[in-house]
């Protein structure tokens, strides 16, 4: 797995990747996990970040904790939610530490944010679109969790909205990441996602390629980063990974690939 756009990252065996423009900022501990470096075992090998997919809880407590040692983070600042493809968007405080981890779960909640420090929000995917978010300048920072019918709500746009509307953040200040997530040429969808589309306002130029009839190549990346820039964010300021969760799933789970025998991959992010 090679890339020229993210930060692949080692650390005795765990990979791990990084985003250059929330690096700089030097506002955040952040990673995307990958399969590698964790003690899973089976089809969950080695990696998995899930609680709810049938794995010993404590192999997954740990690769929680060898992805945190290695990003600086308390493996006791984690905050989960349960994801079901909302656009439902909750602000956390130190108060939540431990939600979803040994406590339970939010639940149908797709989007966290929060302006304290040591506040972990984590996402976890397997095919869907990371949206990771920092103002370094009002000390904000987000997670959404983007797949078709997240980006169809536009998520990205909400979620940034609430920046500014909770927080009084300028988009021009906010670096945003769109983490690995399946590319447009192993996404095949059909014509009642197309049309789910077409009643957004979302620019379409691009998204969509036609394959065969009622068939069509769905490029999520591309619809999220036009849905992040019509929020205000700077096209510079917005990092792209250029790495395929289907095309590499032997390093990243893939829902495509794999079907429901996988782990899941887990994006965090957290103020320093």
């Amino acid at each position: 797995m090679k890339s020229k756009t993210v930060n692949l990252n080692k650390c005795n065996d765990l990979l791990y990747i990084t985003f250059p423009k929330l690096t700089a900022t030097n506002a955040v501990n952040h990673a995307f996990s990958t399969k590698l470096g964790g003690v899973s075992e089976g089809y969950f090998s080695s990696m998995n970040m899930s609680f709810s997919k049938g794995e010993e809880r404590e192999k997954t407590e740990e690769n929680y904790r060898r992805l945190c040692s290695a990003i600086g983070s308390d493996i006791s600042h984690l905050v989960f939610s349960h994801q079901t493809h909302t656009d439902n968007i909750k602000t956390v405080t130190k108060e939540h530490l431990g939600v979803g981890f040994n406590k339970p779960p939010f639940n149908d909640i797709d989007g966290l944010i929060t302006n304290e420090s040591g506040v972990a929000l984590v996402t976890q995917y397997a095919d869907c679109t990371p949206l990771l978010f920092c103002d370094p300048v009002k000390k904000v920072i987000a997670a959404s969790h983007s797949g078709w019918r997240g980006t169809v709500k536009q998520i990205g746009r909400k979620t940034v909205e609430r920046m500014v509307g909770e927080f009084g953040c300028n988009p021009d200040d906010i670096i945003a990441a769109i983490g690995p997530s399946i590319c447009k040429d192993c996404y095949e969808v059909d014509d009642p996602v197309l049309e789910a589309f077409k009643k957004t306002d979302i620019d379409l130029k691009g998204v969509f390629t036609s394959t065969t009839v009622g068939h069509y190549q769905l490029d999520l990346r591309l619809a999220n980063k036009k849905i992040l820039m019509s929020a205000g964010i700077r096209e510079e300021n917005i990092d792209i990974a250029d790495i395929c969760t289907c095309c590499n799933s032997e390093y990243l789970y893939s829902h495509r690939v794999m079907g429901e025998k996988r782990g899941n991959l887990a994006a965090i992010i957290e103020l320093k």
